[in-house]
């Protein structure tokens, strides 16, 4: 009971990437360049894929969910963002701050989890082709992304419910540019071994969960793309596979390196640089790793170009 004696603070300041106005400036430019192309990418597969009939697959429409994931993770962070690389007062409610820190860790989980439904998506599809559309049906589908979701917002409910319960009766200067877990709990002038210890246990059996999963699948994907006899059939496989395989590589490698090390390693200064990369910049190659490299998406595109042409 003793700690709900502590004053609790009522906003917080970010820091932010710079103080530099001139390079605020040009983090203000570069970050809403980013951002547009961002929502552009991501509801442009979404439009596409709807609009195609040959693209309504269970493939395409993991894909298509992913953006709307994307859209959403950047959307929670790069608003706030811009606004703080404009203003001198750069700061943010408690509730504002717990509802960032809230939406994000749902947004990335569900992310984490959707890319584990797509290798075993990519399986199905690689190692038992003839069953592949019984097992993937539509409510199937349905299933396996709002089972993602549930995942992200059950993660979610829990972490920021220890934070909410932390007293932050000290200073409230976030040396970060959003409301992340590590900086809070930074902040706090109470004992946080409990909630890194649930950060750190929830982080890892999230990350070991969707990484097992996705290894098991291309492990089972690889032996099967052996047995293929033609080069054109075993090419055609690996492009499914490999803009996945660099989607997951790029958003666990950046996750794993920020959250599962002890928090005497944290360095705020080097976690904030990492966490730009898979806040901002992933969301925005998400689809144009998912789209130069897939023929299909391709096709699609350049039968929308012609039918516009041929309007025009």
């Amino acid at each position: 009971m003793e700690i709900w004696n502590h004053t609790l603070a009522s906003e917080f300041i970010l820091v932010g990437l710079s103080d530099h106005p001139k390079m605020k400036a040009a983090l203000f430019v570069v970050f809403l360049l980013i951002y547009v192309i961002t929502l552009s990418g991501n509801l442009g597969i979404i439009i596409l894929i709807q609009g195609d009939p040959r693209l309504h697959t269970s493939m395409y429409f993991f894909l298509s969910s992913l953006s709307v994931v994307d859209i959403c993770f950047s959307s929670v962070i790069a608003p706030r963002t811009l606004v703080n690389f404009l203003s001198e007062r750069r700061t943010i409610s408690f509730t504002g701050c717990t509802g960032q820190t809230f939406f994000y860790i749902v947004f990335v989980t569900t992310e984490c989890f959707l890319l584990a439904v797509m290798a075993y998506d990519r399986y199905v599809a690689i190692c038992n082709p003839l069953l592949y559309s019984t097992i993937m049906t539509r409510r199937q589908c349905m299933q396996l992304v709002v089972g993602s979701y549930i995942g992200g917002i059950l993660n979610a409910i829990i972490q920021t419910t220890f934070i909410i319960r932390l007293p932050f009766c000290g200073s409230n200067i976030i040396n970060h540019f959003f409301c992340d877990v590590p900086p809070l709990l930074a902040l706090s002038c109470a004992s946080t071994y409990i909630s890194e210890m649930i950060l750190f246990s929830l982080a890892g059996i999230i990350e070991l969960s969707t990484v097992t999963s996705i290894l098991v699948s291309y492990i089972f994907i690889s032996c099967a793309i052996l047995r293929i006899r033609s080069a054109e059939g075993r090419q055609k496989a690996l492009s499914t596979c490999a803009s996945h395989l660099t989607a997951v590589t790029l958003l666990y490698g950046t996750t794993i390196f920020t959250y599962l090390r002890p928090s005497s390693s944290y360095s705020l200064n080097t976690d904030k640089v990492v966490s730009v990369f898979y806040t901002v910049v992933i969301p925005m190659l998400n689809p144009l790793i998912y789209s130069l490299r897939n023929q299909e998406v391709k096709g699609a595109l350049s039968r929308v170009v012609e039918r516009i042409t041929v309007r025009v």
